[in-house]
């Protein structure tokens, strides 16, 4: 564990390289099918087998994937791009080489905003983002010696986001993948599935004297899967370097390899040692032209961003940050509420049920908002109930709601009759009832009227049950403390 002396005098940095796996019903430059979980080997063809004379034709979706995302991050849309191919040699790599982009990617620059904990602000900076083939998946086994390959991953289209070396603790960089994650899945680009590593993460650790301009030598750390796993990593490596640092010990530039179950990294091999991969255009592909009337197209066509309608639920609709952060995690829950609040003005009590006894029934079910029963001008007519006071939030989530789930055709209001729930509001009707208790309680009211004012909530219990649950909380509270004060 560093002091705050060590953690004071050397400044973590890490770049990161997001790698996200195209939700595209085909491959990068083959027709064949990109679908997750398909037995070994059935997602193939001679152009992911790479035989000779089989020649790559480009995926346009994909390209078009790409450019919603340089456009969701304020890149620059390169009008011309180009292929290059990358020479090594891997198992699961079938052509001895992968197509990628090099010296001309399909986007440049750009930034993505953070908002982080204490809810400070951070813009990101990309150095680019590009396309690139998937290499296939080594299955290894500890009863066997050999090991297989399973070519139905390679070809997959993926784009590679690279930030700048900004970032500056495990933090930023779980917030930055989060917010990558977010992004990826409202463009419906990528479905985030990190277990599955359609998403995956690089990142390049070094630290440097606070205050230098000068960046230590990077470490790599390759392809963490999920975001505690990237956090411990960024943590150790962190440790370790500094640790090195301080015994006069030189940080060797390499690739390292993070534990899981230990919680620390390995080496896999030092820069020294990599392969000159030899990029070179790739010949069989042309360079990618994209006109100014495509390009609007694709840009008009983008649906809202998470960070765009976390600013929107804040300053239009008048919640707080964390209900905004929330109900913007996931596309499906942002569109929900934003129907909600086409049948309601009450947003913060639409906030509160969806975080609330929504949230619990779905969980409790397993289901999601595509398949709730309950359509979202049921569930304003339910908040109307409350916010109007005819019944109380405990009666509508505990009484209503469930017979509602049950019967969604029926109105909160007819559930709410057919039970005999509706608050008695009129004073008329609970002042005598509000005299009963107190009368029937004189020691009590003594007591109260000495200064133990935390009574009322015991009066308030009383006359909920002679009033059998249906007095109105607002004007029972008004009547027994004016009784009581006089």
């Amino acid at each position: 564990m560093l002091t705050q002396e060590l953690t004071e005098k050397y400044q973590l940095v890490v770049g990161l390289e997001v790698h996200a796996q195209l939700a595209t019903s085909s491959k990068l430059f083959a027709a064949d099918a990109s679908s997750f979980g398909a037995e070994a080997n059935t997602q193939v063809s001679v152009i992911t087998l790479g035989h000779p004379g089989t020649l790559p034709k480009l995926n346009l979706r994909a390209l078009e994937y790409a450019v919603r995302m340089g456009l969701a991050c304020g890149s620059q849309i390169s009008r011309k791009s180009s292929f290059d191919r990358k020479n090594y040699f891997y198992p699961d790599l079938p052509k001895g080489y992968q197509i990628t982009q090099d010296k001309e990617p399909i986007c440049i620059g750009g930034k993505v905003t953070l908002t982080l904990e204490d809810g400070t602000e951070r813009e990101i900076q990309l150095n680019r983002i590009h396309l690139e083939e998937d290499a296939g998946k080594l299955i290894h086994s500890s009863d066997r010696e050999e090991s297989w390959v399973d070519y139905n991953r390679a070809g997959t289209a993926l784009i590679e986001l690279v930030t700048e070396p900004c970032l500056c603790s495990a933090e930023e960089s779980l917030v930055f993948l989060a917010e990558i994650r977010k992004m990826v899945m409202y463009l419906g680009i990528c479905d985030g599935n990190m277990e599955e590593g359609s998403l995956r993460c690089d990142a390049n650790v070094s630290v440097k004297l606070r205050g230098s301009e000068t960046l230590g030598k990077k470490v790599e750390v390759k392809n963490m899967n999920s975001f505690r796993n990237l956090g411990r990593a960024i943590d150790f490596e962190y440790e370790r370097q500094v640790g090195l640092l301080e015994v006069g010990q030189d940080i060797v530039s390499e690739t390292r390899t993070f534990d899981a179950d230990g919680g620390f990294t390995a080496s896999m091999r030092t820069k020294e040692e990599l392969n000159d991969y030899r990029y070179f255009p790739e010949p069989d592909l042309p360079p990618v032209i994209l006109t100014e009337e495509w390009i609007e197209k694709v840009s008009a066509e983008l649906p809202a961003l998470p960070r765009d309608l976390y600013r929107k639920f804040i300053e239009v609709y008048g919640l707080p940050r964390y209900d905004a952060a929330l109900l913007t995690e996931t596309k499906e829950v942002s569109s929900w509420f934003e129907a909600l609040c086409t049948h309601t003005i009450h947003y913060k009590a639409a906030s509160n049920w969806m975080m609330g006894p929504i949230k619990s029934y779905l969980n409790e079910t397993g289901t999601t908002y595509l398949n709730f029963p309950i359509g979202v001008a049921a569930i304003a007519q339910l908040i109307a109930l409350v916010e109007d006071g005819q019944v109380s939030f405990s009666v509508a989530s505990q009484k209503i709601f469930p017979e509602l789930l049950l019967h969604p055709e029926v109105t909160p209001l007819a559930i709410a009759q057919s039970l005999n729930l509706i608050q008695e509001s009129d004073a008329a009707f609970l002042l005598p009832l509000a005299k009963e208790v107190l009368l029937e309680n004189a020691g009590k009211v003594a007591e109260y009227r000495s200064g133990k004012k935390g009574l009322l909530g015991f009066f308030m219990g009383e006359l909920m049950k002679k009033s059998k649950g249906k007095a109105d909380p607002k004007v029972a509270t008004q009547l027994i403390t004016e009784l009581l004060a006089n």
